[in-house]
This record gives structure tokens, sequence and C-alpha cells, in this order.
């Protein structure tokens, strides 16, 4: 997809102090997470839609195959009918504009023996066969093409968003952005050793799998619309090491919430997904100790914070 124009956003008006300033950043980086899960969800349409349509595609294609070794077979006794001498019905079917049209008249199949006339029927059906594949086909890249749409759309959206989430983070005052990223600091640094009263219970080591996954990526930049193995958005974090464990997960947090058991908060187990907001727009995993390790936002890292960094929603054990 080409290059999408930004259209930037008007500027909120000046926060009144620090902690307003925090809460806004903090509310515009919601807002350009969900974008980003949107984007997300139309992306893994987008790539769905294509593989159908592409499998559509080659039915058309074996459709054709078919109706063309029907002609073949039809036309080679048109040949022979020639050679004897007339426009036998096998020479007007292949010069008629429509052999459906031609074959209804009941006449004209008494003029065949029975084996020609199965012929003329196969030809018959692979023709309706091959239209009725061709018009699958249209439909199907006609819904493509409007998926796409939506993309590029939720891709400007998402843009949109993260630059003035990124800008309102730059006019920081430099006190207030050493302050946060202190705090970022901190909470990197402050990765729970794993013990043997975090382990997780029996039958859940794909858990275990996912956070060794996840552990290994910590310090990795934060990505919009990444999925790693470098860089990360939230979802992507978690769909990732999940496919490290062998265990394929949908794309979006959305998806994500429904991706498994539900169990609650105090039931969680390290590799277990934690939902936040009642919206689903972010997850990070359960590491154990009321941590999470997650990707949170632009201008940050993969990192472990405390579970109650957001208002949690649901916890699921895929």
């Amino acid at each position: 997809m080409g290059a999408v124009p930004v259209l930037a956003e008007p500027a909120p008006p000046p926060p009144s102090d620090s902690a307003e300033a925090a809460r806004e950043l903090a509310d515009l980086f919601a807002g350009a997470e969900r974008a980003v899960e949107a984007y997300n969800g139309a992306s893994e349409r987008v790539a769905v839609l294509t593989e159908e349509f592409e499998r559509h595609r080659d039915r058309v294609a074996e459709g054709q195959e078919a109706v063309n070794e029907k002609r073949r077979t039809i036309g080679s006794a048109a040949a022979a009918e020639y050679r004897a001498g007339g426009l036998g019905p096998a020479v007007a079917l292949m010069m008629s504009d429509s052999p459906d049209r031609y074959l209804a008249a009941a006449t004209a199949l008494e003029r065949f023996g029975s084996r020609r006339a199965g012929e003329l029927r196969d030809l018959v059906a692979a023709q309706r066969s091959l239209e009725q594949r061709r018009e699958d086909a249209s439909d199907k890249l006609e819904e493509l093409t409007a998926e796409q749409t939506r993309l590029a759309r939720h891709k400007r959206a998402a843009q949109r968003k993260l630059a003035t989430a990124r800008r309102h983070f730059d006019e920081l005052s430099a006190r207030e952005r050493r302050e946060r990223e202190r705090a970022e600091h901190e909470a990197a640094a402050e990765a729970p050793p794993a013990t043997a009263a975090e382990a997780p219970a029996e039958g859940s080591g794909r858990g275990a799998r996912a956070l060794a996954a996840a552990r290994g990526v910590v310090g990795s930049p934060y990505a919009w619309g990444q999925a790693g193995p470098s860089a990360f958005d939230c979802s992507g974090l978690i769909q990732w090491s999940y496919a490290q464990a062998g265990v394929a997960l949908p794309r979006t947090s959305q998806a994500q919430a429904g991706a498994g058991r539900k169990v609650s908060l105090a039931e969680a187990q390290p590799g277990d997904i934690v939902v936040y907001r009642s919206d689903a727009s972010h997850v990070g995993m359960y590491v154990g100790g009321g941590q999470i390790v997650h990707s949170p936002h632009p201008g940050a890292t993969v990192r472990y914070e405390s579970v109650g960094i957001l208002p949690v929603s649901s916890v699921v054990r895929p």
C-alpha cells in the first residue's frame, strides 16, 4: 500500500499541571492504541480476504480448464461430423454462443447417442460451474477492495492519533519528561525473578514458553502495527510470544480477549493474557508477583509493570 498522508489533529489546550499533563497524555495514548487495534483488525481481514480471493481465482482457472477439456472432446466430434459432410449437432453446439440454451431443446440431445449426450451435459454443467466460480471470485474481490479502503482509513486515523500523542509528549517540560523517563526505567528494572512459586500449573506449559519469549524481547521498541521479532505493539507482542510456543492467536487485542478460557485475576498464572479497558484496547502478559510484561505505547519499550497499571477487564488463558 502506498504512503498515506497524515493529517494533523488540533493541538489540545496546554494542561495546567503535571498531573493533568500525565492524564491527558494517557488519554491520547489510549485513543491511539484503539486506532492501532482497529488498523490491526482491518489488516488481518485484508490478509484473510486476499487468501480467499486467491483460492477463488484458482478455482476459476481450474473450472476454465475443465470447460476447455470438455470443449476439446466435443470439438473432436464436431470435426468428425464436418469431415463426414454435415453440420451435425456437435458442430452446431461448438458454433453456438450459448450451448446451454442450445441443449435446452429436447430434440437436440435426441440426435446424439447416450455417450455423446452425457459429454454435452458435462460441458454445460462445467460451464455453469465456471460462471458461478467467476461470480464468487468477483464478489470476493469486491469485498477485498472495500476492506482495503477501510484499512487505509484506519491507518490514517492511527497515524493522526499517534502523531498527536507524540507531539503532546514532546511538548512536556524537561522536568516532566525526566520524571516520566525515570519512572519507566524503574519499572523496566523491576523484573521479577522466576521463582518456583510463580511457575505455571501443570498443563499450562505453553503459557510458560510464551512468557519466556516475551521476557526475551524486553527492551524492544514499541512500533504500531508490528508483531515482532524486533518491535511490537501490545497485541503484536502477545501474538508473537505465543507463536514461539506453537500457539496461533488472533492479531488484535479484542480478538485475543476471546481466545481462551477466562479466569479471575486472583487465579492468573504466568503466561495468561491480561486484558485492559472495557473495550479491550490493551493487553499484557501476566508474569507473576502482580506484574505483567507488555509493550505500552509509542516512545516506550517492552517492559515489566504492575498488573494494575490500567483497569483490568478480564484475564484469558489461551
